[in-house]
């Protein structure tokens, strides 16, 4: 259940009675909690933050982290140096730096990142905030509900912990719908399916609305720990994927 944001209007004199009593429903209304898997309830807190090249996002509290809201959208390092727009697939296979590319259309839900750029010495998380590690993702899912035992598992895990990450599911836009599977976001992470880049340069298929991946900070073996959602799947996804993949981003506040 998610927290209902209500609009009052001025109302008369006539109706000043009637004006106290929705102010009371309303004050009601608005305190509603939302509540994770394990039954603890909890209300949203959103703020914002914004990025080196003036982007703002929003920013919502599940638990004791702040998450950004929405995917990174940037092209430049704190820095200010710029990251490298690679479109040619041969390029993007071959890269051995800091590259992003776009799918679809620049509007879409943010871009798409190599590892090299997680990876480099610059940063590219808004200042006070970081990419989240590996580690702070399982902080995210246990408060979730997901099941202790499973949080170190790869591959499918948890129950309908990525349905609370995931925007609402519908036929035009966030997620495809899907028999049985549907996005709820109590969570107010507003995940969307940004889909990917292969390392091979190819685009990740199906595309956008049907899968979505982001990377953490933690690397194993050279590869970097990456989680993913899917349109057809309720749960969220944990493995390590070559640095040459383009995946999505997002931060979590220091």
């Amino acid at each position: 259940m998610k927290p209902i944001i209500t609009h009052s209007a001025l109302l008369g004199s006539a109706g000043h009675l009637l004006s106290k009593a929705y102010l009371i429903i309303a004050f009601m209304v608005a305190i509603l909690p939302a509540c994770n898997d394990g039954g603890e309830q909890f209300v949203l807190e959103t703020g914002s933050v914004t990025d080196v090249e003036g982007n703002s996002y929003r920013t919502v509290k599940i638990g004791d982290q702040w998450w950004m809201a929405e995917n990174l959208n940037v092209t430049s390092f704190n820095s200010g140096k710029k990251i490298e727009l690679i479109e040619d697939k041969d390029a993007w296979r071959n890269a051995d730096m800091p590259a992003y590319a776009v799918y679809n259309n620049i509007a879409g839900p943010g871009l798409l990142y190599n590892f090299q750029v997680v990876n480099a010495t610059d940063e590219i998380a808004p200042e006070g905030w970081r990419v989240p590690t590996d580690d702070d993702w399982k902080q995210l899912e246990e408060y979730l509900g997901m099941p202790v035992g499973e949080l170190d598992e790869t591959n499918w895990r948890g129950t309908d912990q990525g349905d609370q990450l995931k925007v609402e599911s519908t036929n035009t836009s966030g997620w495809i719908a899907y028999d049985g599977v549907w996005g709820t976001n109590s969570t107010g992470f507003s995940a969307v399916g940004g889909s990917c880049r292969v390392f091979n340069g190819q685009w990740g298929i199906p595309s956008t609305s049907h899968s979505g991946y982001w990377w953490t900070s933690t690397t194993h073996n050279g590869y970097g720990f990456y989680r993913y959602l899917d349109y057809k799947k309720s749960g969220i996804f944990r493995y390590a994927a070559h640095p040459n993949y383009g995946f999505s981003i997002r931060c979590i506040k220091n």
